[in-house]
């Protein structure tokens, strides 16, 4: 690898564990090139997560292209990395709308710091009605003084909540789901036989060409997967339920795609989405663990519905352990597995702090892509179809095992030349949009779809 950085021996040791993790060859690894310099400020190399995570997806595409020829070099961009872990759009005359709920954030409790996660309107509900009071910042800040840290986030997740509790990395490394977690690999895969013929081949100027991906997947990880997916030229189809929507993430993440709707509630809707799922070459969802399963299209009915099909799949905290079926978002995860006191000791101070950037979310949806990549390919050459499995608490383990803050001068954001010259005209209005930070045999990114609403589509493929 090639790379400008004072942090190379940092950057080398995570993409040696990623293309480990995927099973690549190792050799690949000195094809990725590294251009830019910055590094966001914290405890943890997030600037080196980000520019080896977004690396190793291109190196698996550099792999899927190798049996049309020649090895081809891999580009990324520090710099561009760092900004696309943090937002892409920059809105033209159009704002969008806030990220956090009013009442999401960390609290005081009667013996630490907790976090409230009530972005989603059912979240936010059960919550109030464990603590027993209005919907307002201050009044759940009093409620929360009177409670004890750990009785109050069982009392939450267990009523349907979604909370976390300040731990560091001790409490974590000693704590029954941080030692289950350690012990998974960083990404779970399954080989079955894939039973199928596929009359495809990877196209140097769009990789993915002629390739579907289903996609079932939430804030934030999943999509960024599909989002990298249909920058490599796939058909990208996201599925969401009736009534769901994600203002402040859409115009961020929905790009390339169609987006639908289907109830699976109903009879009509499961027909259309077993097709679907039938006809589709990677599914990527990102529910809780067991939520397809109580729809009736658990693994087992998954590939039996399509024996071929690369099956890529995102929890909180891990598949194994007592927490295997937590609600969890990056931020929560920064607070159970210490990053967040991390933080606050190397910032000194009082409250948590966590990364500059849902650092977990972005590096496990780039990692669901690459084994996506690295799935088509083995199923191309060994015909043998992909079931594989990543975690937002696994990935924290491979940031938190490397602690110290990169090295080199400051990321201070992206500056104007950062962005694309040409209007994207998303459903909200024109913006711009940062240009790709990975290049594959000279060919950058592109997605050929701008923006658009959820439900925006009809749920077909594309003809």
């Amino acid at each position: 690898m090639i790379s400008p950085s004072g942090t190379a021996a940092i950057l080398d040791s995570l993409l040696g564990e990623l293309v480990a993790a995927l099973e690549l060859p190792a050799s690949l690894a000195s094809a990725l090139q590294v251009q830019g310099s910055g590094s966001l400020a914290s405890c943890f190399p997030v600037s080196d997560l980000a520019t080896a995570v977004i690396g190793v997806a291109g190196l698996a595409t550099a792999d899927l292209l190798a049996e049309r020829g020649p090895a081809v070099p891999v580009e990324v961009d520090r710099h561009l990395a760092a900004a696309w872990f943090k937002t892409t759009l920059r809105p033209l005359g159009w704002e969008l709308p806030g990220v956090w709920d009013p009442v999401t954030g960390d609290y005081r409790t009667r013996d630490g710091w907790l976090r409230l996660h009530a972005n989603a309107p059912h979240h936010r509900e059960r919550a109030l009605a464990v603590l027993g009071c209005t919907n307002s910042h201050d009044a759940v800040a009093r409620a929360m003084a009177d409670w004890p840290g750990e009785a109050l986030e069982t009392a939450i997740v267990a009523a349907g909540g979604c909370a976390a509790k300040l731990r560091t990395q001790a409490d974590w490394q000693a704590h029954q789901q941080g030692q289950a977690v350690r012990a998974d690999p960083l990404i779970a895969q399954e080989w079955t036989a894939a039973d199928t013929a596929l009359d495809w081949q990877p196209d140097p100027q769009r990789p993915l060409q002629g390739i579907r991906v289903l996609d079932l997947t939430r804030i934030l990880a999943g999509p960024i997967a599909t989002r990298l997916l249909a920058g490599l030229g796939a058909e990208v189809l996201r599925i969401d339920p009736p009534g769901w929507d994600e203002p402040a993430q859409a115009p961020e993440v929905t790009l390339g795609k169609r987006c639908a709707r289907l109830d699976l509630g109903r009879p009509a809707d499961r027909q259309r989405f077993a097709a679907l799922l039938a006809e589709a070459d990677i599914l990527v969802h990102g529910y809780r663990a067991d939520a397809l399963e109580r729809l009736g299209y658990g693994g087992a009915q998954r590939r039996a519905l399509n024996p071929g099909l690369i099956d890529v799949s995102l929890c909180a905290y891990g598949w194994s352990g007592p927490w295997a079926l937590r609600r969890g978002f990056d931020s929560l995860v920064q607070m159970s597995c210490g990053i967040a006191a991390a933080g606050s000791e190397w910032r000194q101070a009082e409250q948590p702090v966590p990364l500059p950037v849902q650092a977990l979310d972005h590096a496990t949806g780039y990692l669901m892509a690459a084994a996506a990549i690295r799935g088509l390919a083995r199923r191309q050459r060994e015909g043998r179809a992909l079931t594989a499995r990543l975690s937002l608490a696994r990935t924290a383990w491979l940031l938190t095992e490397r602690p110290g803050a990169c090295g080199g001068p400051a990321y201070h954001g992206p500056e104007e030349g950062d962005y694309r010259k040409e209007q994207e005209p998303t459903a909200w209005g024109s913006a711009l949009r940062l240009r790709a930070p990975l290049r594959i045999g000279g060919v950058e990114l592109q997605w050929r779809r701008p923006a658009t609403r959820l439900g925006s589509a009809t749920a077909d493929w594309s003809r």
